[in-house]
């Protein structure tokens, strides 16, 4: 994956020297105490490491290596989507370890500078550019799942303070962070999209209860999160109260942007990876492994360019976030179920403490389908809002 191409002399060349400058910099900086975190990290295997990569993104953040796209006088770089694009490919290719900060990074900061008051950003803003304050997502709920529409955690006004009473499921990394944004109903009687508002809520508090689920693999990176008269002050509504819907849609076009591209130089490597694996285990002499492998790569690059033409400044990206998680979802389960295929009869065999890389990416990536918007949420989204077809019936 090379310089992403431009008409523009002056703006390659530019864009090459930026990729020579992060390519260098990580080279001489994943050295010394950072050294071992190469390839750590990541979804499934956000337990490795954590102090260590945290401190890693805090020396990522001195050095100016966060948050490059946002506005400079809110600590960003003010950097092209090019050059955003360009550092996540060279962060990917260096294999350097999966950001602990990508929540607030991704996710809560563009939400805040997009919809967010002055005094908000000058709040949040800094801490999550320093990687000093971690966030979480307060999202889905029991009997919600990926219908943020169905949510029934409650927040009511009281006085200079927001009450909040509820739970959230599946919350990534709520026990390390210090902040959560939930969506919550604020007006009683109110149903779907109607009546929610986007709240900044602080973990470290009486009222907030988090309580780890082990997953397949055996790891905890993920919780349920229970909220029993929870307080956050009242000004800490991003956008008004009740316009909690919208808001929350712009957070999650945000969280399928540009990172998504590092991600697939990640999957890239684990492809290749598999590749070898067959090789060197004789499957892939067999005619039906052999024509899995090359769907998986020309699927990934269908995931680069879908990325990449919905990331252009000029496309109008109804429904294209939808789909960006579509494509990916399906193709990294698809390459889990692979990878088990490759391995055959010897990939079945296991204890509960040496669980091989290959076994725990097919167990994980069974939740790629689910969290983030299901598919079947995706799919409706593209159907109704998109297509412009009837709604899907509903009790």
């Amino acid at each position: 994956m090379g310089v992403i191409q431009t008409s523009d002399s002056d703006t390659a060349t530019s864009d090459a020297e930026f990729r020579a400058e992060i390519r260098d910099w990580l080279a001489e900086n994943l050295s010394g105490e950072f050294a071992d975190l190469r390839g750590t990290g990541g979804p499934g295997r956000e337990h490795e490491f954590f102090d260590e990569r945290l401190a890693w993104d805090r020396h990522l953040a001195a050095a100016g290596w966060t948050c490059l796209g946002w506005p400079v006088e809110y600590g960003g770089r003010g950097a092209s989507v090019r050059q955003q694009v360009i550092f996540h490919e060279e962060y990917a290719k260096a294999d350097a370890p999966a950001r602990v900060s990508h929540v607030g990074e991704e996710l809560l900061g563009p939400t805040v500078l997009a919809f967010g008051t002055e005094e908000q950003k000058k709040r949040f803003l800094p801490g999550v550019r320093s990687v000093g304050e971690l966030w979480c997502q307060g999202y889905s709920e029991p009997g919600a799942g990926s219908d943020l529409a169905a949510v029934s955690t409650t927040a009511r006004l009281d006085g200079d303070k927001w009450v909040i009473n509820g739970q959230k499921i599946w919350t990534s990394l709520a026990h390390v962070a210090d902040w959560c944004f939930v969506i919550a109903r604020t007006e009683r009687g109110s149903s779907r999209h109607k009546g929610l508002s986007y709240l900044l809520v602080p973990m470290n508090q009486p009222g907030i209860e988090v309580r780890p689920i082990e997953q397949l693999t055996g790891t905890s990176e993920f919780n349920e999160v229970f909220f029993d008269d929870a307080v956050t002050d009242a000004d800490l509504v991003v956008g008004a109260p009740g316009d909690g819907w919208r808001i929350a849609m712009g957070t999650l076009t945000f969280e399928r942007g540009i990172s998504t591209l590092g991600q697939q130089i990640r999957f890239a490597r684990e492809l290749s990876d598999i590749e070898d694996l067959a090789r060197r285990t004789g499957a892939a002499d067999d005619p039906l492994i052999a024509d899995r492998l090359d769907r998986a790569w020309v699927g990934l690059r269908v995931l680069r360019a879908h990325a990449l033409r919905t990331m252009s400044e000029d496309h109008d990206d109804a429904g294209g976030a939808s789909v960006s998680k579509l494509l990916w979802a399906n193709w990294h389960r698809d390459l889990g179920e692979l990878a088990m295929a490759v391995q055959g009869a010897t990939g079945l065999l296991t204890g509960p403490d040496d669980m091989t890389a290959w076994q725990r990416l097919y167990l994980f990536s069974r939740a790629d389908t689910i969290y983030g918007g299901s598919n079947e949420v995706q799919r409706n989204i593209i159907a109704e809002r998109v297509l412009g077809l009837p709604r899907e019936a509903r009790p």
